[in-house]
Order: structure tokens, then sequence, then C-alpha cells
């Protein structure tokens, strides 16, 4: 119960590695606000298994590029559990196109998603937490953020998570001592982002990895777990890379 009386917001979380996320930090105690933008359902199973378990969370709706989408899930957190204790920036978007044939609407939807959607979340998340003198922001970037070459194969989304690496390091600094930033560098996790790949492919990318396998959305969240923890309270700043040897730097 390492995060008992905590608020963690986990944006994206009705899915994937964001669902994960959000299972384990209930599981470990903290109170979860499940964000999602499109499967209302999704989401409240999420919250329903939270709850079967003992849990306290809700869900809330929200596009994390709009502005007042974002005001609205930090109210509404507030609102309910009057502090927010960890921000996890896990919303994201790959929009499977290759350059230069890939139209300037992907560009503009990844950017605004993975990369804008993390500042306005810290945007609003930062004065509370400064107010607070405590906070940690997690942000789930990309092994693809990472300059790894067969990792670097859709232009728009290795540059948005180069982009969120860059603001992972520009907040830290910024905001200790009191608030915490890392991110996690997942390598080839099997979620529903990447059904679009196909074998050949999937088949490359084992032959590089070193566990010879491909991640699972507990592992990425087991990570998560603990940078927002009490145990990484002297870690901030840093780049996590769980991506079972793929890429090493």
């Amino acid at each position: 119960m390492r995060l008992t009386g905590k608020v963690a917001i986990v944006t994206g979380a009705s899915r994937g590695i964001g669902k994960a996320i959000a299972l384990q930090f209930a599981a470990e105690g903290a109170t979860v606000v499940v964000n999602y933008t499109q499967s209302e359902q999704k989401a409240a199973t999420v919250v329903d298994e939270i709850k079967k378990q003992g849990g306290k969370a809700i869900h809330v709706k929200g596009d994390v590029s709009n502005p007042a989408d974002v005001k609205n899930l930090i109210q509404t957190t507030i609102k309910a559990f009057g502090r927010v204790d960890i921000l996890v920036n896990n919303a994201g978007v790959l929009i499977p196109e290759e350059f230069p044939e890939s139209h300037e609407t992907t560009w503009d939807r990844t950017i605004d998603v993975n990369l804008k959607g993390a500042y306005l979340c810290c945007k609003e998340v930062v004065p509370i937490m400064l107010k607070q003198k405590k906070g940690k922001i997690i942000n789930i970037s990309s092994n693809s953020g990472l300059y790894h070459p067969s990792a670097m194969h859709y232009v728009e989304y290795v540059t948005s998570k180069a982009g969120m690496n860059g603001l992972t390091k520009a907040l830290a600094l910024r905001l200790g001592p009191y608030i915490t930033v890392n991110a996690i560098c997942p390598g080839y996790i099997k979620t529903e982002m990447v059904e679009h790949e196909d074998q050949e492919t999937e088949r490359r990318l084992l032959e590089e990895t070193a566990a010879k396998r491909f991640g699972k959305p507990e592992e990425v969240a087991s990570a998560a777990l603990f940078l927002a923890s009490e145990e990484a309270e002297f870690i901030t700043g840093e780049l996590l890379i769980v991506a079972g040897g793929r890429g090493m730097h």
C-alpha cells in the first residue's frame, strides 16, 4: 500500500498502459481519476474493477489537447478529493503514416495530444502541487523518443516523444524541490496502439530485444508505481527505459 492517501490522475486510462497504471495504483491504495476521451464504457469498467477490489475511483471524460477539458479534469478531481498528488501523462496517439506521405493533420493531432496535452495537464496541476509542497509527475514517453534507429518509424510520433523527454527534464529543474518529474520510455508493449504492425516488423523487433519478448502494460505500470512512491523521492528529471533491452544506450 505504497500510495495510501494519495490522489492520482491518469490520462488515457480506459485501456492499455493507462489502464494498467490505474489498476496498479489503486491496488497500492491510491484514489484514481480515470481520464478517457472515447469509450465511457471502458473507463467505467476500469472504475468498477477498482471499486470491486475495495479501491476508490471516478472517470472523467476529456481530450487532453483541449484546455477547457483539462481544466474540467483537474477541477473535478479537486472537487471530489481535494488534492492531486500524482499526475500520469499517459494519453497518446500513434497515427501510422509514413513521412513524407503523412498529412499535416497527423502532425497537428500527434503533437497536440502527446506533447501539448502533457504540457496543459502540468500547467493545471503544478500550482496545486506547489501549494501542497509535494507532487509527482510521470510522463509516459517512448523508446521512439530516444533516437534508437529502428524505433524511429513514424516521424510525428518520434518528435512528440522526444519533446516529452525535453519537457520532463525542463520541468524537473523548474519544479524542484517539491515536485519530481520523470518519464518512462517503454519499448514495444503489446497494446491496441500497435495492432497495425505486421508480423515481419514484429519479428525484427524481437530480434533486437534482449528479453526476446514484447512487454506487458503491467510492467510499465510497475515502473510508474516505483516513480510515484516514496522510494523514488531522490529521482527527478530521469528517463526510465522499460524496453527489454531494445535499443540499449
